[in-house]
């Protein structure tokens, strides 16, 4: 029985499609660091993660088993993508499944800054009744700086233009603009216009560092500051800083440059305890309409793809969409990409006697997949001349 392991706390529903696919499922909370996943990973055919977990080139090197990994978030960079790839292991994850939750709590924290709701709740906690209106402005009429216009941004942009934000964004690619929104050329520009600045930007590596102090000090006076995206995009420092002279106003972080590994362990940033702050757990996508959605929108990638061969939306492999048809015997080759494997392929099909009834090729970079549908079983003979080819990374039989 091949086996999933699953960490971090992933939506049952995850566990119970991949049970019903007929995968021995084993969970545990929490994040593994490397040494911990390497020897967990030992006879683990599918990974299951979030955010938290680093699935470094080493770990994928010593899963010999592992043919899948399921990125159960939006970002990948948690995982070596390359090394997955080399190694035959495609990954998946969910680019779209928390959109919704995300810009929910975004409109939620523009409103709740520019209210200045937070400092009027302490206060009143407090037992101090500080009825008055400095400082608290309505955001009709104010303009929204979105920063990185993808799935996030523009239905981001499409509600506040509902609540009467002027919306204006910055993508380093070419976006269509929704509604009203109007792009802005340079990401100074941006800043020198927003009253609400929010970052809705991936997890590449060029884009940490991005918000700093020099990013931070063109930002309008009073203006509001929100990350929903990567803890490594702002600087913390610079953004305390921000806060204690009263350039900014406010700020909402729900992304942190570190972060605690398991639910309850100590959290520290320097972002505690400053007026109209608020900090979120890396919740942004956490409601349980999201978590539900994810796990069964990444547990069945996993399912269709060992079951398949299919890795439509796969980040990291060639991307082929495929259904399985009764009694066909399907090889799902994975190769380095290099001229003349189609050819070797049919040519060694050719001479063990197998015949061809489909066949599908697709290129990523560096690696190649070929989907061969045969009529008839595939001989061993078969299965072993293909693997002992040098430009071979993973071969599989799906009957």
């Amino acid at each position: 029985m091949p086996k999933a392991l699953l960490l971090e706390n992933l939506h049952p529903q995850s566990h119970a499609i991949l049970a019903e696919a007929g995968f021995d499922v084993v969970t545990r909370t929490g994040a593994l660091d490397e040494s911990e996943l390497i020897e967990a990973l030992d006879g683990v055919h599918l990974l299951g993660i979030r955010s938290k977990t680093q699935v470094t080139a080493a770990a994928i090197e010593q899963a010999s088993d592992l043919v899948a990994i399921g990125a159960f978030c939006i970002g990948t960079n948690q995982i070596d993508l390359a090394a997955a790839a080399t190694r035959g292991v495609a990954t998946f994850n969910a680019p779209f499944s928390n959109t919704r939750s995300v810009v929910e709590i975004a409109i939620a924290e523009i409103i709740a800054l520019t209210r200045r709701l937070t400092e009027f709740d302490k206060q009143m906690h407090d037992g101090v009744w500080n009825k008055s209106a400095v400082g608290a402005h309505e955001v009709r009429g104010r303009t929204l700086g979105i920063i990185g216009y993808g799935n996030i941004g523009t239905q981001l942009s499409v509600l506040a233009e509902n609540l009467g934000m002027s919306v204006v964004f910055y993508d380093t690619a070419e976006k269509l603009a929704l509604g009203n929104a109007r792009r802005m050329h340079t990401l100074d520009e941006l800043l020198e216009t927003s009253d609400v600045v929010t970052l809705h930007v991936d997890g590449r590596s060029g884009n940490a560092g991005l918000f700093g102090a020099k990013q931070i000090a063109r930002m309008k006076p009073g203006a509001v500051l929100l990350n929903l995206s990567r803890g490594f995009v702002v600087d913390p420092a610079a953004l305390r800083d921000a806060i204690v002279s009263g350039h900014l106003s406010g700020a909402a972080v729900d992304v942190f440059p570190v972060e605690p590994k398991r639910k309850g362990d100590p959290f520290e940033s320097e972002l505690r305890g400053l007026p109209n702050v608020i900090l979120t757990p890396h919740t942004g996508g956490s409601t349980e309409e999201a978590q539900e959605a994810i796990g069964q929108f990444v547990a069945h990638k996993l399912r269709d793809y060992i079951a398949t061969g299919s890795t439509t939306l796969s980040v990291n492999l060639p991307n082929v969409a495929l259904d399985q048809h009764p009694g066909v015997h399907r090889l799902a080759y994975l190769h380095h990409n290099v001229p003349g494997v189609l050819a070797g392929i049919n040519a060694t099909l050719a001479e063990h006697g197998v015949n061809i009834e489909g066949q599908l090729l697709a290129t990523r970079g560096d690696i190649g997949y070929v989907v061969t549908d045969a009529g008839s079983a595939v001989d061993p003979a078969v299965v072993a001349a293909l693997s002992s080819q040098p430009e071979a990374i993973r071969l599989r039989v799906l009957s």
